[in-house]
């Protein structure tokens, strides 16, 4: 059924409330049911929050038979093991049927996932990992406040993942950004999994949001609908600019006498003869066997939708041509780049489309041009990167061209879990990170990012792009504008030289068109390829010219795009003779690895050898740290030949 409770009523009726029970009635019943026919899941925090649930997804603007309907409002379960209480509830609402829910919940391959997740219809996002939900949340008020809608966002939250350091961070964001469309559920019932939320680890939640800014409204019954309404009402017409928080005090197991404020239940399904027990106590038939005669049939999918793939046109704008003589760092073409996408999409008198993200680090990302020309669309988050990247993952979705900047260890290293999850999700999340490598010298070993390729070879929709030169990272930067998916952008902090051909004109010149899995050839030799990319590629360049006045005739093959990798060129390159991959990254587990693998899996032998980051750096002058890793062109040329023999 559809049930439309109106925002401007001043409470509930009767013949409402009725409503709200029936429906909660059968909603427990497919929590129960659900769980017991997997043997597995959630239904305890599934019945403390059933209520909150029913009364939200009466009140948003949205449609069942329409679950991606623009400027809807949005529902992100932050609790995403509660899937049985919100797959019953979005049952309810008429999303799907609840054959489809029960014969399919927790099996291989169905529609209904054990943590919630985007391919059921209504759920707004793959969740699981606990105190991510609000960082998302933001990111989708933070989105709505840019694009002028009016849509509301609302995440139900559990008290337990108050815990995590990273709601904190979003806490603070949402009270700088004045998101007043926001609004926090947080299902207080005092258990989780280990119990009592006060032994586990005390925390004053509601203190906590109202230190920080936000509007607090503390429900002592979460199970009573008017109390719910009332709250969800005064938050979802709220203007002030204070986001809301409700803190509801529930109770765990709340209906089924045996399972109240028992933490046991928060993960474990009930046994037959309970579930049997339970359903008498809730007064309806115990049907389990003709369900579990049910889920003998074969999995359904036709619940399942597709991943979004919504995405602005974007401008790319003119390229910057940097001359054979210019001596300037990629960082500083990509703050370039970035002004030049802000001039040609963010038009005075309407919304912007791209959008920049960064953590108290503006001036070294080279921001600062782009947040001139767009102040509405730059986001200070300070030194808050979990957040950053959760919200920026969430933006990303929202249809804007979201760019996220700070220093490499921060926004891959550290944060690497929050781009997994916008992996899950299908964003177009356009991280671009500098300060990348050896490159960033005297800061020393803690910031030196070395391992970005090893990690992001782990996420499935990350491509990875390390430009050579300032030319070639202002084609990459527009391009990644352009094209919708996770794209990641890396690049050192020195200045570096522009790339050229042997006769001395500039290599990317303005004919230049950047394609993801294509290298390029800077030079060419019948001897054997220097496999090289980003920072160390004028070093290899000098090897090479080394090597040619001795005679020896070596190519030079710029790998800048490393998700995608350019197979054929590799190919060829292993025809030509020996390969020496050289590169600004942890040796094991880099460019040479994906070389490596990549011949292996077309059967091609080749006489090989990786150069790369063998030890932590110490800090000092990049030039330096190279020569004591083998990594200047003298060594590179040395390694060369010998492997060449």
């Amino acid at each position: 059924m559809t049930l439309k409770l109106d925002i401007n009523a001043n409470e509930l009726d009767s013949g409402q409330i009725s409503t709200l029970q029936e429906m909660r009635r059968r909603c427990a019943r497919r929590i129960l049911l659900s769980t017991t026919l997997a043997a597995s899941g959630h239904p305890g925090g599934s019945l403390s929050s059933l209520d909150m649930l029913l009364v939200t997804y009466g009140m948003i603007r949205h449609d069942p038979a329409n679950p991606r309907m623009a400027d809807r409002d949005r529902v992100v379960e932050s609790i995403g093991h509660i899937s049985p209480g919100v797959y019953s509830v979005l049952a309810e609402y008429g999303y799907f049927s609840e054959e489809d829910f029960l014969t399919g919940f927790r099996r291989t391959g169905s529609g209904f996932p054990g943590h919630v997740e985007s391919i059921v219809p209504g759920v707004e996002w793959d969740t699981g990992n606990l105190g991510q939900g609000l960082s998302t949340a933001v990111g989708m008020a933070q989105a709505f406040k840019v694009r002028e809608s009016d849509a509301r966002v609302i995440t139900l939250m559990g008290d337990g993942e108050h815990q995590k350091g990273q709601i904190t961070e979003a806490i603070r964001y949402a009270h700088k950004y004045r998101l007043d469309n926001l609004t926090v559920l947080v299902d207080r019932n005092h258990l989780q999994i280990c119990g009592d939320t006060e032994k586990v680890m005390p925390q004053p939640i509601g203190r906590l949001y109202e230190a920080l800014g936000w509007r607090v409204v503390r429900l002592e019954d979460g199970h009573d609908y008017n109390g719910i309404f009332r709250a969800l009402r005064d938050a979802y017409t709220n203007t002030s600019g204070v986001p809301t928080v409700i803190i509801a005090r529930t109770v765990m197991g709340k209906g089924i006498s045996f399972m109240e404020n028992q933490a046991r239940y928060h993960g474990s399904p009930l046994k037959p003869d309970q579930l049997a027990q339970a359903l008498a106590e809730l007064g309806v038939e115990n049907d389990l066997e003709a369900w579990q005669e049910k889920r003998k049939e074969p999995v359904r999918t036709n619940t399942i939708l597709e991943p979004k793939s919504d995405y602005p046109d974007v401008a790319a704008g003119e390229p910057i041509l940097y001359a054979a003589d210019t001596m300037t760092d990629n960082r500083s073409a990509y703050g370039n780049a970035l002004l030049g996408l802000a001039e040609a999409n963010n038009v005075q008198g309407r919304p912007p489309v791209i959008v920049g993200i960064s953590c108290d680090l503006e001036g070294s990302v080279k921001m600062g041009g782009f947040h001139n020309h767009s102040p509405g669309a730059y986001f200070e988050a300070g030194i808050q990167e979990h957040h950053a990247a959760g919200m920026g993952g969430a933006m990303s979705r929202e249809n804007l061209v979201t760019f996220f900047s700070t220093f490499g260890v921060f926004a891959v290293s550290e944060v690497y879990n929050q781009n997994r999850l916008s992996d899950f999700n299908h964003t177009n999340l356009k991280i671009v990170a500098t300060h990348v490598g050896l490159d960033v010298g005297e800061d020393g070993p803690t910031h030196q990012c070395i391992d970005y390729l090893g990690l992001l070879k782990n996420l499935f929709r990350f491509s990875v792009f390390m430009p050579a030169d300032p030319n070639q990272t202002d084609r990459i930067v527009r391009f990644v504008a352009t094209r919708p998916g996770n794209h990641f952008v890396g690049m050192g902090r020195s200045k570096t030289p522009v790339i050229t051909t042997e006769d001395g004109k500039v290599f990317y010149d303005t004919d230049y068109r950047f394609k993801p899995g294509r290298a390029d050839w800077l030079r060419r030799g019948d001897a054997g390829t220097i496999v090289t990319y980003g920072a160390l590629t004028p070093a290899c360049i000098e090897a090479w010219d080394l090597l040619r006045e001795e005679g020896i005739a070596v190519g030079v093959l710029n790998m800048a795009s490393l998700l995608p990798l350019d197979h054929d060129s590799l190919e060829v390159a292993a025809g030509i003779g020996p390969l020496l991959t050289v590169e600004d990254h942890h040796v094991e587990t880099g460019l040479g690895a994906s070389v490596a693998t990549a011949l292996m899996d077309r059967g091609v032998g080749a006489r090989m050898r990786r150069l790369g980051v063998s030890r932590y750096g110490s800090s000092g002058k990049p030039a330096e740290l190279y020569r004591t890793q083998g990594l200047d062109a003298s060594s590179i040329a040395a390694a060369m030949k010998e492997l060449i023999g």
